[in-house]
């Protein structure tokens, strides 16, 4: 049995509750398609956390072989309470438990990126939205096995540098920083290119694998008629978001990698 513990950081636009579900059957969803086979779907068990609004996180004395943190509308820097709360909350999962594998996406991205002494700003009120190719460096080909990777993205935010023991897995042309690893202090070698996947303690990466054409398009619907983002934005946006996409044939496959499921 995989034990993940979910750490559900924003409410998704109600136009895609009313059509994938909120964020608890989105991450399912994709954790699901993304398994290297459907029967090991009973395998699985994934359970949810509120971090937002009820503040909720695993106890102490429940083993999960991984935590997951979703994208968030927040911004990682803002100062609010529950935002330093989770940066807390991963910050001592990173030093006492690094047993457990640790993923972050976009938000969560940003959230690791902190608890380990980096930081988060805003890019210059550029956004980077719907499939982007990743130019990935020698160890983000080591751990995806390609030499690219297209991915969904919803951010205006970025971490701008890589934090001490991590290791850069991509960039695209707005944001350097498009995801980054740190393998196990444990792990055998101090060559990371010449790790495995189950030497990785913690995996973020900027954009959206769990995020589809239809769930892109909704939110960029959602946040063109906010006035969020320009018209000229949001047409590009959704011409991106219908582009071939490796979230889940990749990156899915590869934190299941991660965490030995083959």
């Amino acid at each position: 049995m995989t034990r993940i513990a979910l750490l559900i950081c924003d409410t998704p636009a109600l136009s895609v509750r009313k059509k994938h579900g909120d964020y608890i059957q989105v991450y399912n969803d994709y954790l699901r398609n993304s398994l290297p086979r459907p029967e090991l779907v009973s395998q699985l068990n994934v359970d949810s956390y509120d971090v937002v609004d009820k503040q909720e996180y695993p106890d102490d004395d429940i083993s999960y072989d991984a935590v997951v943190m979703t994208g968030s509308a927040a911004s990682a820097y803002q100062n609010l309470e529950w935002i330093n709360k989770l940066i807390a909350y991963v910050k001592r999962l990173v030093e006492e438990k690094p047993e457990v594998k640790i993923f972050g996406i976009c938000f969560g991205h940003q959230i690791v990126a902190r608890a380990v002494g980096g930081e988060c700003v805003p890019t210059d009120g550029l956004w980077e939205i719907g499939v982007t190719e990743m130019q990935l460096t020698d160890v983000g080909k080591k751990v995806f096995g390609v030499d690219s990777i297209n991915i969904q993205q919803m951010h205006r935010d970025h971490v701008p540098a890589v934090p001490p023991s991590f290791h850069l897995l991509g960039s695209t042309d707005i944001t350097m920083n498009h995801g980054m690893v740190r393998f196990s202090p444990s792990s055998p070698s101090a060559n990371p290119v010449s790790l495995s996947l189950k030497d990785i303690q913690i995996l973020t990466i900027q954009g959206h694998p769990e995020f589809t054409e239809s769930i892109v398009k909704l939110v960029v619907d959602d946040r063109s008629g906010r006035g969020v983002i320009s018209p000229e934005v949001a047409e590009e946006a959704r011409r991106r978001a219908s582009l071939q996409n490796d979230g889940v044939s990749i990156v899915g496959k590869t934190l299941w990698g991660i965490l030995g499921v083959a």
